[in-house]
C-alpha cells in the first residue's frame, strides 16, 4: 500500500531518528522467520527519545534495546492506522522471505541431483554414482541450478554418445552438441566433467597431463584411427557381396577369425542375416574364450564377438549392426569389479543382453573355484543387483576362462538348434 501524502501522525515514524528501527524490522520480518522482538543498537540518546515517544514509555530504553513486535505494532495502528508491515514497506522497501527462498533454492538444487541420479544414462552404469557425488560436492555453477543442469545435460549426452565413430574431437563435438565444434575443448568445463565421468568409468584416476586426457578420450573412441579400432568375430556368415559379408564368411568357413576395422564396419556395403528364425550372436570380453570356440568348433563355430576387455567403437559399431539387422545378442565376461562395468557399458550401448551373468552363475562358479582373487572394487549390476552382493559375500573373482566349459557347452547347443532348424 503506497500514500503519497503522509497521514497525520505518520510524521512521527517518518523522524531520521528512527530508520535504525525501521531498517531492523525491516531485515527481520525479511527473514521469513516468525518475529516477535527486534533488538536493536547501539542508539544515541537522539535515537532513545524517539524510541521512547514512539512506544510511550516513561524513561528511556536501553541503548541496545529489545522491542516487542506487538507494542511496536500498537503504537503505530494508533499513530497511523496501518500496520507495520506497510510503513515499512514504505519506508524502506518491498519485504523480502529469506526463508522461503532458501527453501526454493533448497528445492531446486534437491530436485537437480534427484534427476541426475535417476537419469538412464547413470542408472545404466552405477559406477558413474561416484562421478554424480563429485558433480554435488563441487556444487552449483555460479549458484544456479538451471546453468548447472544445462552443463551436466550436455555432459549425459556426450556419454550417451560414446563411444565415438572414430572422429576428431571437434567433430564429434559439434555433430553431438549441436554444432559447437570447440564445447569440449582442453580445459573447458564440459571437457572437465566428461573426462571426470570417463574416469570414473574406467576406475582410472581423473587425468591430470594433456596426455592422460587423450588416453581417455581415445578410450572412448574419440579421434580413434579407424584402421585401428578393431573387432575379433567368428562364425558370422552374413549373406551379401560387400566386403564386411565376404571376409567374415571366408574366415568362417575358414574356421578362423575375422578382425574387421572400423573403417570396414562403417561401409559395409550388402550385409544381410538371415531372418527366420532370429540369429543369436554371442559375446564375450576374453579372446581365449574366442579361440577356444573356434579350436572346438573350427567352421561349425556359431556367430561370436569379442570385445577384448572394454569395447572399443568397432565392436560397439559391429554389435550395433548386428541388431539392426535382427541378430539377438547375449554378452558374458569376467565376474569382477571391471568385468561387472564393462557388461554395464555394453548393455547399456548395445542392445545386448547378460548371458550366464546372474548371481546364481556367479555362485556356481564360484563353488568351483572358492580360491580366486579378489575381485576388486565391485558396483552395481543394472541387470542383477544380487550379482554385486554375491559377489561381496563369496570375496572372490571368477575369469571367463574358468567358466569357458559352461559357454562352450551353450555354443554346442546353439549349433544343435541351428542344425534342426534347417540353417547352414
Amino acid at each position: 500500500m503506497t500514500h503519497s501524502e503522509p497521514v497525520p501522525g505518520e510524521h512521527t515514524l517518518r523522524r531520521p531518528e528512527l530508520r535504525p528501527l525501521w531498517h531492523t524490522v525491516h531485515s527481520r520480518l525479511s527473514s521469513g522467520r516468525p518475529v516477535t522482538r527486534v533488538r536493536l543498537g547501539p542508539l544515541d540518546d537522539a535515537q532513545r527519545e524517539s524510541l521512547a515517544d514512539l512506544l510511550g514509555l516513561d524513561r528511556l530504553p536501553d541503548p541496545r534495546p529489545s522491542v516487542s513486535l506487538a507494542r511496536l505494532e500498537e503504537a503505530v495502528t494508533e499513530l497511523s492506522g496501518r500496520t507495520v508491515r506497510e510503513i515499512v514497506t514504505e519506508l524502506v522497501g518491498p519485504l523480502d522471505d529469506r526463508a522461503g527462498e532458501r527453501r526454493r533454492k533448497e528445492d531446486e538444487r534437491a530436485e537437480l541431483w534427484a534427476w541426475l541420479d535417476g537419469h538412464a544414462t547413470v542408472r545404466a552404469q552405477p559406477v558413474l554414482a561416484g562421478w554424480t557425488a563429485s558433480c554435488r560436492a563441487t556444487g552449483l555453477i555460479g549458484g544456479s541450478p538451471e546453468l548447472t543442469r544445462t552443463l551436466l545435460a550436455d555432459a549425459l549426452t556426450v556419454l550417451a554418445e560414446l563411444p565415438a565413430q572414430a572422429e576428431p574431437l571437434p567433430v564429434f563435438a559439434a555433430r553431438v552438441l549441436g554444432g559447437d565444434s570447440h564445447a569440449l575443448d582442453d580445459g573447458t568445463r564440459l571437457s572437465t566433467l566428461v573426462l571426470r565421468a570417463l574416469a570414473a568409468l574406467h576406475d582410472t584416476a581423473a587425468p591430470e597431463s594433456a596426455a592422460d586426457r587423450r588416453a581417455l578420450w581415445t578410450r572412448a573412441g574419440v579421434a580413434d584411427d579407424d584402421l585401428s579400432a578393431t573387432v575379433l568375430v567368428g562364425g558370422l556368415r552374413p549373406a551379401g557381396e560387400g566386403p564386411l559379408a565376404r571376409v567374415a564368411r571366408v574366415c568362417a568357413e575358414a574356421g578362423q577369425a575375422a578382425s574387421p576395422t572400423l573403417a570396414q564396419l562403417r561401409a559395409p556395403g550388402e550385409f544381410t542375416l538371415a531372418s527366420d528364425p532370429a540369429p543369436v550372436v554371442h559375446a564375450v570380453e576374453n579372446p581365449s574364450i574366442l579361440a577356444l570356440a573356434i579350436r572346438r568348433f573350427g567352421s561349425d563355430c556359431p556367430p561370436l564377438v569379442c570385445t577384448s576387455g572394454w569395447p572399443n567403437s568397432a565392436a560397439i559399431h559391429l554389435l550395433r549392426l548386428l541388431a539392426d539387422q535382427g541378430a539377438v545378442l547375449r554378452y558374458h565376461g569376467d565376474f569382477d569389479g571391471e568385468g561387472i562395468r564393462i557388461a554395464a557399458y555394453l548393455l547399456d550401448k548395445t542392445p545386448a543382453r547378460p548371458w550366464r551373468m546372474t548371481a546364481a552363475d556367479y555362485r556356481a562358479a564360484a563353488a568351483r573355484t572358492p580360491h580366486g582373487p579378489e575381485p576388486g572394487r565391485l558396483t552395481e549390476a543394472p541387470w542383477d543387483p544380487e550379482l554385486t552382493r554375491a559377489m561381496t559375500e563369496h570375496g572372490t573373482a571368477v575369469v571367463e576362462e574358468l567358466v569357458a566349459d559352461v559357454l562352450l557347452a551353450d555354443l554346442a547347443e546353439a549349433i544343435r538348434c541351428e542344425s534342426r532348424s534347417g540353417r547352414s
